[in-house]
Protein backbone atom coordinates (compact mmCIF):
# COMPACT_ATOMS: atom_id res chain seq x y z
CA UNK A 1 0.00 0.00 0.00
CA UNK A 2 2.80 1.98 -0.20
CA UNK A 3 4.80 4.40 2.87
CA UNK A 4 2.72 5.54 5.75
CA UNK A 5 2.14 9.15 4.19
CA UNK A 6 1.64 7.60 0.90
CA UNK A 7 -1.42 9.29 -0.99
CA UNK A 8 -3.88 8.55 -4.03
CA UNK A 9 -2.95 10.85 -7.40
CA UNK A 10 -5.89 13.13 -6.10
CA UNK A 11 -3.26 14.34 -3.43
CA UNK A 12 -5.26 13.29 -0.18
CA UNK A 13 -5.76 10.18 2.20
CA UNK A 14 -8.45 8.30 0.78
CA UNK A 15 -10.59 4.90 1.20
CA UNK A 16 -12.43 3.90 -1.65
CA UNK A 17 -15.70 1.48 -0.45
CA UNK A 18 -17.49 -1.03 -2.84
CA UNK A 19 -20.85 -1.95 -1.84
CA UNK A 20 -24.11 -4.32 -3.54
CA UNK A 21 -25.88 -1.22 -5.13
CA UNK A 22 -28.49 -4.69 -5.65
CA UNK A 23 -28.66 -4.88 -1.67
CA UNK A 24 -29.06 -0.70 -1.42
CA UNK A 25 -24.99 0.33 -1.73
CA UNK A 26 -24.18 3.38 -3.50
CA UNK A 27 -21.58 2.35 -5.58
CA UNK A 28 -18.05 2.74 -4.66
CA UNK A 29 -17.91 5.54 -2.08
CA UNK A 30 -14.95 7.91 -1.36
CA UNK A 31 -14.13 8.89 1.93
CA UNK A 32 -11.45 11.13 2.79
CA UNK A 33 -9.14 9.37 6.06
CA UNK A 34 -7.93 11.34 8.30
CA UNK A 35 -3.76 10.68 8.90
CA UNK A 36 -3.80 11.25 12.56
CA UNK A 37 -6.66 9.52 13.50
CA UNK A 38 -7.90 6.91 10.59
CA UNK A 39 -11.46 8.77 10.86
CA UNK A 40 -13.74 8.47 7.39
CA UNK A 41 -15.40 11.57 5.98
CA UNK A 42 -17.60 10.70 3.17
CA UNK A 43 -16.71 12.65 0.01
CA UNK A 44 -18.45 11.65 -2.71
CA UNK A 45 -19.81 8.38 -4.93
CA UNK A 46 -19.22 7.00 -8.18
CA UNK A 47 -21.42 4.72 -9.75
CA UNK A 48 -20.93 1.39 -10.56
CA UNK A 49 -23.08 -1.87 -10.32
CA UNK A 50 -22.52 -4.11 -7.52
CA UNK A 51 -18.93 -3.40 -7.45
CA UNK A 52 -17.72 -6.19 -4.39
CA UNK A 53 -14.62 -5.64 -4.94
CA UNK A 54 -11.64 -2.77 -5.67
CA UNK A 55 -8.28 -2.90 -6.68
CA UNK A 56 -5.74 0.28 -6.63
CA UNK A 57 -3.03 0.10 -9.62
CA UNK A 58 -0.01 1.84 -7.53
CA UNK A 59 2.18 2.74 -10.81
CA UNK A 60 -0.86 4.61 -12.67
CA UNK A 61 -3.30 4.87 -9.65
CA UNK A 62 -6.52 3.57 -11.55
CA UNK A 63 -9.35 2.30 -9.49
CA UNK A 64 -10.70 -0.96 -10.65
CA UNK A 65 -14.27 -2.78 -9.52
CA UNK A 66 -15.82 -5.88 -10.30
CA UNK A 67 -19.60 -6.13 -11.23
CA UNK A 68 -20.55 -9.06 -9.08
CA UNK A 69 -23.10 -10.15 -11.95
CA UNK A 70 -24.29 -12.81 -13.72
CA UNK A 71 -23.37 -10.38 -17.16
CA UNK A 72 -19.38 -9.92 -15.51
CA UNK A 73 -17.85 -6.74 -15.85
CA UNK A 74 -14.69 -4.49 -14.58
CA UNK A 75 -14.84 -1.00 -14.39
CA UNK A 76 -12.30 1.73 -13.91
CA UNK A 77 -11.81 4.87 -12.77
CA UNK A 78 -9.17 7.61 -12.17
CA UNK A 79 -8.84 9.62 -9.08
CA UNK A 80 -9.97 13.21 -9.13
CA UNK A 81 -10.39 15.99 -6.77
CA UNK A 82 -14.26 15.96 -7.35
CA UNK A 83 -14.44 11.95 -6.56
CA UNK A 84 -13.20 8.94 -9.40
CA UNK A 85 -13.82 9.74 -13.30
CA UNK A 86 -14.28 6.42 -15.47
CA UNK A 87 -11.64 5.43 -17.90
CA UNK A 88 -14.75 4.32 -20.52
CA UNK A 89 -17.45 2.17 -20.05
CA UNK A 90 -17.20 -1.18 -18.40
CA UNK A 91 -15.91 -4.07 -20.06
CA UNK A 92 -17.23 -7.74 -19.81
CA UNK A 93 -14.59 -9.73 -18.23
CA UNK A 94 -15.90 -13.32 -20.09
CA UNK A 95 -17.10 -14.68 -16.80
CA UNK A 96 -19.62 -14.40 -14.54
CA UNK A 97 -19.96 -13.62 -10.75
CA UNK A 98 -16.69 -11.46 -10.40
CA UNK A 99 -15.68 -11.42 -6.68
CA UNK A 100 -11.89 -10.57 -6.71
CA UNK A 101 -9.68 -8.74 -9.11
CA UNK A 102 -5.88 -7.71 -8.75
CA UNK A 103 -3.14 -6.04 -11.49
CA UNK A 104 -0.04 -8.09 -12.13
CA UNK A 105 2.30 -5.96 -14.48
CA UNK A 106 0.33 -5.01 -17.33
CA UNK A 107 -3.02 -7.46 -16.95
CA UNK A 108 -5.74 -7.03 -14.56
CA UNK A 109 -6.59 -10.62 -13.78
CA UNK A 110 -10.29 -11.03 -12.09
CA UNK A 111 -11.50 -14.54 -10.26
CA UNK A 112 -15.15 -15.21 -11.61
CA UNK A 113 -16.87 -17.37 -8.94
CA UNK A 114 -20.25 -18.11 -10.47
CA UNK A 115 -18.20 -19.71 -13.40
CA UNK A 116 -15.58 -20.79 -11.76
CA UNK A 117 -12.73 -18.91 -14.10
CA UNK A 118 -10.20 -16.35 -13.55
CA UNK A 119 -9.86 -13.72 -16.52
CA UNK A 120 -6.51 -11.80 -17.95
CA UNK A 121 -7.21 -8.27 -19.28
CA UNK A 122 -4.83 -6.41 -20.99
CA UNK A 123 -3.77 -3.05 -19.55
CA UNK A 124 -3.03 0.29 -21.79
CA UNK A 125 -0.18 2.82 -20.55
CA UNK A 126 -2.98 4.73 -18.80
CA UNK A 127 -4.40 2.07 -17.04
CA UNK A 128 -7.48 1.49 -19.44
CA UNK A 129 -8.25 -2.36 -19.32
CA UNK A 130 -9.33 -4.09 -22.64
CA UNK A 131 -11.47 -6.90 -23.40
CA UNK A 132 -10.54 -10.53 -21.82
CA UNK A 133 -7.06 -11.69 -23.87
CA UNK A 134 -7.50 -15.15 -22.30
CA UNK A 135 -10.02 -17.15 -19.37
CA UNK A 136 -8.59 -19.85 -17.75
CA UNK A 137 -11.88 -22.41 -16.67
CA UNK A 138 -11.23 -23.94 -13.73
CA UNK A 139 -12.35 -28.11 -12.86
CA UNK A 140 -13.33 -29.79 -9.95
CA UNK A 141 -15.72 -30.21 -7.30
CA UNK A 142 -15.82 -30.81 -3.45
CA UNK A 143 -18.44 -32.97 -1.22
CA UNK A 144 -20.22 -29.80 -0.05
CA UNK A 145 -22.91 -30.46 -2.68
CA UNK A 146 -24.55 -27.01 -1.56
CA UNK A 147 -21.84 -24.87 -1.86
CA UNK A 148 -19.08 -26.91 -4.48
CA UNK A 149 -20.86 -28.45 -6.61
CA UNK A 150 -18.51 -27.17 -9.49
CA UNK A 151 -15.64 -24.77 -9.41
CA UNK A 152 -15.56 -21.21 -7.75
CA UNK A 153 -12.52 -18.62 -8.31
CA UNK A 154 -12.92 -16.37 -5.11
CA UNK A 155 -9.36 -14.71 -5.54
CA UNK A 156 -6.72 -14.39 -7.34
CA UNK A 157 -3.78 -12.37 -6.91
CA UNK A 158 0.22 -12.41 -7.65
CA UNK A 159 2.66 -13.92 -5.54
CA UNK A 160 5.58 -11.73 -4.10
CA UNK A 161 7.85 -12.16 -6.61
CA UNK A 162 5.51 -11.36 -9.86
CA UNK A 163 6.48 -14.25 -11.44
CA UNK A 164 3.33 -16.04 -10.66
CA UNK A 165 -0.51 -15.77 -10.03
CA UNK A 166 -2.45 -17.74 -7.24
CA UNK A 167 -6.17 -18.02 -7.22
CA UNK A 168 -7.80 -19.87 -4.88
CA UNK A 169 -10.89 -22.12 -5.56
CA UNK A 170 -13.65 -22.81 -3.00
CA UNK A 171 -15.15 -25.27 -4.65
CA UNK A 172 -12.00 -27.69 -5.61
CA UNK A 173 -10.54 -26.95 -2.29
CA UNK A 174 -7.11 -26.17 -3.70
CA UNK A 175 -5.13 -23.33 -4.84
CA UNK A 176 -3.65 -23.36 -8.39
CA UNK A 177 -0.54 -21.44 -8.95
CA UNK A 178 -0.23 -20.26 -12.61
CA UNK A 179 2.61 -18.79 -15.05
CA UNK A 180 1.33 -15.77 -16.86
CA UNK A 181 2.57 -14.71 -20.27
CA UNK A 182 3.00 -11.62 -20.15
CA UNK A 183 3.18 -10.82 -23.84
CA UNK A 184 0.01 -12.81 -24.94
CA UNK A 185 -2.23 -12.71 -21.20
CA UNK A 186 -2.63 -16.86 -21.30
CA UNK A 187 -2.84 -17.88 -17.76
CA UNK A 188 -0.89 -21.54 -17.81
CA UNK A 189 -1.60 -24.05 -14.72
CA UNK A 190 1.85 -24.43 -13.43
CA UNK A 191 0.66 -26.68 -9.85
CA UNK A 192 -2.44 -27.17 -7.79
CA UNK A 193 -2.46 -27.58 -4.34
CA UNK A 194 -4.78 -29.60 -2.75
CA UNK A 195 -6.41 -28.45 0.56
CA UNK A 196 -8.38 -30.17 3.42
CA UNK A 197 -11.69 -31.44 1.22
CA UNK A 198 -14.87 -29.44 2.12
CA UNK A 199 -12.88 -26.33 3.69
CA UNK A 200 -13.94 -23.79 1.11
CA UNK A 201 -10.92 -22.03 0.69
CA UNK A 202 -12.07 -17.92 -0.18
CA UNK A 203 -8.53 -15.91 0.18
CA UNK A 204 -4.94 -16.09 0.92
CA UNK A 205 -2.34 -13.61 2.12
CA UNK A 206 0.92 -13.40 2.01
CA UNK A 207 3.73 -13.24 5.15
CA UNK A 208 5.46 -9.37 4.35
CA UNK A 209 8.51 -11.80 3.77
CA UNK A 210 7.28 -13.71 1.12
CA UNK A 211 7.71 -17.40 1.90
CA UNK A 212 4.72 -17.72 3.92
CA UNK A 213 0.89 -17.99 2.71
CA UNK A 214 -1.96 -17.75 5.04
CA UNK A 215 -5.33 -19.68 3.29
CA UNK A 216 -8.56 -18.34 4.70
CA UNK A 217 -11.54 -21.07 4.54
CA UNK A 218 -14.94 -19.89 4.28
CA UNK A 219 -16.84 -23.43 5.25
CA UNK A 220 -14.77 -24.44 7.88
CA UNK A 221 -13.19 -21.11 10.19
CA UNK A 222 -9.49 -22.66 9.89
CA UNK A 223 -6.09 -20.83 8.35
CA UNK A 224 -4.12 -23.70 6.19
CA UNK A 225 -0.37 -22.29 6.98
CA UNK A 226 1.71 -22.82 3.72
CA UNK A 227 5.31 -22.79 2.65
CA UNK A 228 5.67 -20.90 -0.65
CA UNK A 229 8.66 -21.09 -3.04
CA UNK A 230 8.48 -18.35 -5.44
CA UNK A 231 11.70 -20.17 -7.25
CA UNK A 232 9.67 -22.96 -7.87
CA UNK A 233 6.28 -22.15 -7.90
CA UNK A 234 5.19 -24.56 -5.07
CA UNK A 235 2.84 -23.91 -2.32
CA UNK A 236 2.88 -26.79 0.48
CA UNK A 237 0.43 -26.64 3.13
CA UNK A 238 2.37 -27.27 6.70
CA UNK A 239 -0.51 -26.77 9.38
CA UNK A 240 -3.86 -25.72 10.42
CA UNK A 241 -4.88 -22.95 13.07
CA UNK A 242 -8.37 -22.22 14.23
CA UNK A 243 -9.76 -18.88 13.63
CA UNK A 244 -13.22 -19.84 15.61
CA UNK A 245 -13.67 -17.33 18.44
CA UNK A 246 -17.02 -18.70 20.43
CA UNK A 247 -18.48 -15.93 18.54
CA UNK A 248 -21.30 -17.84 16.96
CA UNK A 249 -23.45 -19.67 19.04
CA UNK A 250 -26.68 -22.29 18.28
CA UNK A 251 -27.59 -22.51 15.01
CA UNK A 252 -25.44 -19.44 13.37
CA UNK A 253 -22.70 -20.80 11.69
CA UNK A 254 -19.24 -18.84 11.52
CA UNK A 255 -17.93 -17.97 7.60
CA UNK A 256 -14.49 -16.48 7.98
CA UNK A 257 -13.89 -13.60 5.28
CA UNK A 258 -10.97 -11.86 4.41
CA UNK A 259 -6.98 -12.26 5.68
CA UNK A 260 -4.74 -9.63 5.98
CA UNK A 261 -1.42 -9.59 7.19
CA UNK A 262 0.61 -6.22 9.24
CA UNK A 263 3.11 -5.02 7.16
CA UNK A 264 5.80 -6.08 9.87
CA UNK A 265 4.85 -8.88 10.10
CA UNK A 266 4.51 -9.66 13.59
CA UNK A 267 0.00 -10.55 13.21
CA UNK A 268 -2.06 -11.93 11.09
CA UNK A 269 -5.72 -10.52 11.48
CA UNK A 270 -8.90 -12.36 9.80
CA UNK A 271 -12.90 -11.45 9.90
CA UNK A 272 -14.81 -14.13 10.83
CA UNK A 273 -19.04 -13.54 9.54
CA UNK A 274 -21.73 -15.11 11.55
CA UNK A 275 -19.54 -14.40 14.66
CA UNK A 276 -19.08 -11.21 12.87
CA UNK A 277 -15.39 -11.14 14.63
CA UNK A 278 -11.90 -9.89 14.00
CA UNK A 279 -9.51 -12.55 15.24
CA UNK A 280 -6.14 -11.72 16.11
CA UNK A 281 -3.32 -14.52 15.25
CA UNK A 282 0.46 -13.51 16.77
CA UNK A 283 3.42 -14.39 14.53
CA UNK A 284 5.68 -14.31 17.61
CA UNK A 285 6.56 -18.05 17.14
CA UNK A 286 7.71 -17.46 13.78
CA UNK A 287 5.70 -16.72 10.06
CA UNK A 288 5.33 -20.54 10.09
CA UNK A 289 3.21 -21.02 13.28
CA UNK A 290 0.58 -17.98 14.15
CA UNK A 291 -1.51 -18.78 17.35
CA UNK A 292 -4.87 -17.13 18.15
CA UNK A 293 -4.53 -15.13 20.69
CA UNK A 294 -7.85 -12.83 20.44
CA UNK A 295 -10.91 -12.17 19.30
CA UNK A 296 -13.33 -8.55 19.38
CA UNK A 297 -16.71 -8.00 17.46
CA UNK A 298 -16.20 -6.30 14.28
CA UNK A 299 -18.36 -3.26 15.16
CA UNK A 300 -21.33 -4.07 13.10
CA UNK A 301 -22.73 -7.85 11.25
CA UNK A 302 -21.35 -9.85 8.50
CA UNK A 303 -17.65 -8.20 8.35
CA UNK A 304 -16.86 -9.49 4.17
CA UNK A 305 -13.42 -7.49 3.96
CA UNK A 306 -10.57 -6.13 6.32
CA UNK A 307 -7.94 -3.86 5.36
CA UNK A 308 -4.64 -2.31 7.03
CA UNK A 309 -2.94 0.70 7.10
CA UNK A 310 0.72 1.20 5.61
CA UNK A 311 1.67 1.99 9.07
CA UNK A 312 -0.20 -1.67 10.98
CA UNK A 313 -1.52 1.05 13.14
CA UNK A 314 -5.20 0.42 12.13
CA UNK A 315 -7.43 -2.00 10.71
CA UNK A 316 -10.89 -1.52 8.74
CA UNK A 317 -13.42 -3.99 8.68
CA UNK A 318 -16.30 -3.94 5.98
CA UNK A 319 -19.55 -4.81 7.81
CA UNK A 320 -22.00 -5.76 4.81
CA UNK A 321 -25.56 -6.25 6.80
CA UNK A 322 -25.11 -3.40 9.26
CA UNK A 323 -24.21 -0.98 6.39
CA UNK A 324 -20.93 0.41 7.98
CA UNK A 325 -17.27 0.30 7.55
CA UNK A 326 -15.54 0.52 11.26
CA UNK A 327 -12.01 1.61 12.43
CA UNK A 328 -10.05 0.20 14.97
CA UNK A 329 -6.35 0.84 16.78
CA UNK A 330 -4.14 -1.72 17.05
CA UNK A 331 -2.25 -2.82 19.92
CA UNK A 332 1.79 -2.16 19.24
CA UNK A 333 2.56 -5.16 21.25
CA UNK A 334 -0.44 -7.54 20.86
CA UNK A 335 -1.67 -6.29 17.86
CA UNK A 336 -5.37 -6.72 19.18
CA UNK A 337 -7.33 -3.89 17.42
CA UNK A 338 -9.89 -1.73 19.56
CA UNK A 339 -12.98 -0.14 18.06
CA UNK A 340 -12.13 3.77 17.44
CA UNK A 341 -15.09 5.14 15.38
CA UNK A 342 -17.20 3.64 11.86
CA UNK A 343 -19.01 5.31 8.80
CA UNK A 344 -22.24 4.23 7.18
CA UNK A 345 -22.08 2.57 3.90
CA UNK A 346 -24.96 0.66 3.02
CA UNK A 347 -24.18 -2.74 2.06
CA UNK A 348 -20.33 -2.36 2.44
CA UNK A 349 -18.44 -5.05 0.92
CA UNK A 350 -14.80 -3.77 0.76
CA UNK A 351 -12.33 -1.01 1.81
CA UNK A 352 -8.82 -0.38 -0.75
CA UNK A 353 -6.81 2.80 1.10
CA UNK A 354 -5.15 4.91 -1.70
Amino acid sequence: MGGADSKDRSGEHRAYIGSFTSGGGRGVTIAAVDPKTGALTPHSVATAEDPSYLALARDTGVLYAVSETERGEVAAFRPTAGGLAPLGAPLRVGGSGPTHLSVSGRRLLTANYTSGSVSSLPLAADGRPGGPSHVLPHRGSGPDTDRQEGPHAHQVLPDPTGRWVLSVDLGTDSVRVCALDPATGVLRVHTETALRAGTGPRHLAFHPEGAVAYVLHELEPQVTVCRWNGASGRLEPVGEVSVASGGASGAVRAYPSAIVASPDGRFVWAAVRGADTIVTLSLADGPGKPRLTGAVDCGGAWPRDLAVDPSGNRLYAANERSGDVTWFEVDPLTGQPYRAGSLAVPAATCVVLG
